[in-house]
């Protein structure tokens, strides 16, 4: 039974396999169709980040001087569009007032007036345009750099503007005088012998009322120069306090008192001194009992060098606050001062100057002492602890960050810091406190203005 069976099993079993080599053609697999649950390469791609809302690139400090000088620009044009809008009004005005008074009152006296008040207005006129040319052509030379320069010369043409209707006010003043002076007139055109024409009584009403009339119109004219005469004031006296003062060209704005607002000073020669001198200029906004603008410290004593406001004065301070020479009075809040503090260690002999004068100095301070080399030097501020022990490691003393104390810092502007590592003579250093010298040409030996690197951090910043 088993060896009929066997051979039917092996022709099944041999059917199986003819019949599966005939139909392994006819299956086509296919790997290449797409389908539904595959993933494409855009949907793994990972999503691009939009851009945060209201972000700008950061401004590199060509934009920023550049905005500056536009920000100048802008307000030099608006002062000039004031002044001339001033004088244009005011002009207008007077000329109005001077046709009333000649159409009214005509005669010699009148076309007197009235000639003076042409010649006045022409010249205004002249001046207030030769003015606004020659600042219109000092633009150009402001966006190259010269801004200051401009500036002056603005408040040389205000001041002249300001002198001529000065002039011109005095002249009516005497041309008044002189018509009601008259012999043969009465200032008005009224010759006497056609007053005696009429009635006693009426002539000398007509001619009281004529007067009164006349200096009624006359007093309009003075007094409308005069106006002029304060809102030139006015224009010239705002114009001087945007002016940096000794023919600087730049200067450093500290908005605010605030530990993290100083600026870093990295002088190029070494700081051993047994004598210095240090000067600026300076214009605080508020002064605490201790505001800090110069100071020069290391790791053993963060205090070498200060120089330093506490209210309405000056000190300078040498390794400490136990070595000191103080000047009262010698600061006001909200004006330029120049101030230079200077040592000798033979003698120990301190010296504080303001405004080009010597206003204190003691002998004794800090006697044989040498100021050592290897600290740190920044305005605006002090450094307790001062110094990473290696630049970029981010270590150092302890309280380095902690010593920056914003009730010490100072809040204004400040311009023409120079360092001598020598005592200047009193010859040196007048000059340099000339509002309207060229201070700022003179370049100290140690730390040098606007050659000199010097780092503003926080929001201290240079203005131009």
């Amino acid at each position: 039974m088993l060896r009929l069976r066997s051979p039917q099993a092996a022709c099944v079993l041999l059917a199986s396999v003819c019949l599966a080599f005939a139909y392994e053609d006819d299956i086509d697999i296919k790997y290449d169709h797409a389908y539904f649950n595959e993933i494409t390469d855009e949907e793994t791609a990972e999503p691009t980040p939009s851009p945060a809302p209201c972000s700008s690139p950061d401004l590199t400090k060509w934009d920023k001087v550049f905005s500056m000088l536009e920000n100048s620009q802008m307000r030099e044009n608006m002062l000039l569009q004031y002044a001339d809008d001033i004088v244009r009004v005011e002009m207008g005005s007077l000329r109005g007032e001077m046709l009333r008074f000649v159409a009214q009152y005509g005669g010699s006296c009148g076309a007197a007036v009235d000639t003076a008040g042409r010649r006045m207005a022409l010249l205004l006129e002249g001046r207030l345009r030769e003015t606004l040319e020659r600042l219109t052509l000092g633009d150009l030379t402001s966006a190259a750099g010269n801004s200051v320069g401009n500036s002056n010369h603005l408040e040389d043409m205000l001041q002249q503007l300001l002198s001529v209707a000065q002039t011109q006010a005095f002249r009516l003043a005497k041309l008044e005088s002189s018509c009601f002076g008259s012999p043969g007139d009465d200032g008005m055109g009224l010759n006497t012998k056609t007053e005696f024409q009429l009635p006693g009584g009426e002539a000398s009403r007509h001619r009281e009322h004529k007067v009164t009339a006349q200096e009624t119109a006359l007093d309009r004219v003075l007094a409308a120069l005069q106006g002029v005469s304060a809102e030139l004031e006015e224009v010239l006296k705002s114009s001087r306090q945007r002016y940096l003062p000794g023919g600087c060209e730049m200067a450093l704005l500290f908005p605010m008192r605030s530990r993290r607002i100083y600026t870093s000073i990295l002088p190029e020669v070494p700081l051993t001194l047994s004598s210095f001198t240090v000067c600026m200029w300076v214009k605080p906004i508020a002064v605490s009992n201790k505001t800090v603008l110069f100071s020069y410290g290391n790791r053993q004593n963060p205090y070498e060098i200060q120089l330093l406001l506490a209210q309405t004065s000056a000190l300078l301070t040498i390794g400490g606050e136990a070595h000191l020479v103080e000047a009262r009075g010698a600061v006001i809040p909200g004006e330029w001062i120049h101030l230079c503090g200077a040592w000798s260690s033979d003698q120990g002999l301190a010296t504080l100057w303001a405004g080009g004068k010597k206003v204190a100095i003691t002998p004794g301070v800090a006697e044989g002492h040498v100021i050592p080399d290897g600290g740190s030097l920044q305005l605006g501020q002090e450094r307790n602890g001062c110094c990473p022990l290696t630049p970029g490691s981010g270590s150092g003393v302890a309280g380095f960050e902690g010593g920056f104390d914003s009730k010490l810092a100072f809040a204004g502007k400040m311009t023409g810091v120079n360092m001598w590592n020598r005592v200047l003579s009193e010859d040196e250093i007048a000059p340099l406190a000339l509002r309207e010298g060229q201070g700022c040409q003179q370049r100290g030996s140690t730390v040098a203005w606007g050659v000199t690197e010097m780092v503003p951090h926080g929001g201290a910043q240079f203005i131009y």
